[in-house]
């Protein structure tokens, strides 16, 4: 049982580094007021297959790893209370 909860434990601090990671190499995507202003469209070709690009797909990834940390977080707390 012991062994478990040190992969647990490991899995847990690996996810949570990565995700780290992860958001802080992200690029800020909000325009702001500037893109009312403008009027800036997002019918355009790259807002369609944005999920294909490196920026979607870092994306996509750190909402896998919340995913994970989240589930990860309520079952080691419950494991410990336990």
């Amino acid at each position: 049982m012991e062994i478990a909860r040190g992969i647990l434990i490991g899995i847990y601090l690996i996810v949570a580094l990565v995700l780290i990671i992860l958001t802080l190499i992200q690029a800020k995507d909000d325009a702001g007021l500037s893109s009312t202003i403008t009027g800036s469209s997002t019918n355009n070709f790259f807002e369609k297959n944005k999920g294909r690009t490196k920026e979607g797909r870092q994306k996509r990834w750190t909402v896998i790893l919340s995913i994970i940390f989240a589930i990860l977080t309520i079952v080691l707390g419950i494991w410990y209370m336990a």
